[in-house]
């Protein structure tokens, strides 16, 4: 093989390595800022890209992508003269890589610089008190203002956080006497209430447990009434029953003796069989009427049929 072959071929691999390292492919969410002769040139998004050897180059490659910036905790003088330690907390973006490259000298520096001189303004405004209470503000005016500083930088803020608030050790030490004496304050409260709560239950099962029994007690009281009352009326018509049956049986014998037409005699005779069954009482003392007292001769008679009874028995 000749040296003039062997050249070519060394100068076909140089070319070819040359062209290769100058084809650039950009990724998803990157943005590449090119120059050509030390003068922006474009700017390259996803894809590929072939850059001119020698004459362009790469300046810088952006990311597109919501970046966290984590800031040392910043000394912050509040209104009433009390030194507090923010470190703060921003979420951006950059939106417009030219304006990133060539805007600003080290942004990220800008950026820490431009936080923590809006957060000595802001908490500047404002007494201890209300700056550990007013976060949401506080963050909301500092977004509002760092993306108004940055937009000339191609950058948005989206959002800023106070990540920590630490006052001096001498108000932490009031505060937490103080949480601490709220907390007690709170369960103190807690226990009445549920004392109370206690005697509320206590007494509510109480007066219902009273209702009930009197509930109780009037039913059977009523129930025992009820039954007085008909055992009363029982008896009542039990007794209207006997009665009217005796009547009865003294107007069936009345009535059949009506129908005999006893004469006189008949009727003394059962005078004196009612007085024979009075007389086998248990009574001590017998009142004869004056009509049966002159029958003493119908009294012999009548032993003497009594006697012809028995005998024919």
């Amino acid at each position: 093989m000749s040296l003039k072959t062997i050249a070519l071929i060394v100068l076909g691999i140089l070319v070819l390595i040359l062209v290769v390292s100058n084809i650039v492919i950009v990724q998803q969410s990157k943005a590449y800022v090119v120059e050509r002769l030390g003068a922006f040139r474009a700017i390259w998004n996803v894809g590929l890209h072939f850059k001119v050897p020698f004459i362009e180059r790469v300046a810088k490659r952006v990311s597109l992508k919501e970046q966290v910036a984590d800031f040392a905790p910043q000394p912050v003088i509040t209104k009433d003269n009390v030194t507090m330690q923010i470190d703060t907390v921003i979420y951006f973006q950059i939106t417009d890589p030219k304006l990133y490259t060539y805007g600003v000298e080290r942004p990220m520096n800008a950026i820490e610089n431009l936080t923590a001189t809006t957060l000595r303004n802001i908490i500047g405004d404002m007494e201890l008190d209300q700056s550990l209470t007013s976060r949401d503000t506080i963050n909301t005016r500092m977004r509002a203002i760092l993306d108004e500083a940055t937009d000339p930088w191609g950058i948005k803020v989206n959002r800023v956080e106070l990540k920590n608030i630490i006052p001096p050790k001498e108000i932490q030490n009031a505060m937490e006497k103080q949480m601490k004496a709220e907390r007690e304050r709170r369960e103190s409260i807690l226990q009445a209430e549920g004392t109370k709560q206690s005697q509320i239950l206590v007494a509510q099962g109480e007066k219902e447990s009273a209702i009930l029994r009197a509930d109780a007690e009037k039913q059977a009281a009523i129930l025992k009434a009820e039954g007085e009352k008909e055992a009363r009326i029982m008896a009542a018509e039990a007794e209207a029953q006997a009665i009217l049956k005796v009547q009865q049986a003294t107007a069936d014998a009345l009535k059949l003796l009506n129908e005999a037409s006893p004469n006189d005699q008949v009727i003394k005779l059962r005078a004196l069989e009612t007085m024979v069954k009075v007389a086998d009482g248990k009574a001590t003392k017998i009142i004869v009427p004056s009509e049966i007292q002159g029958l003493a001769g119908l009294a012999a008679s009548a032993k003497t049929l009594m006697e012809s009874d028995a005998a024919q028995k």
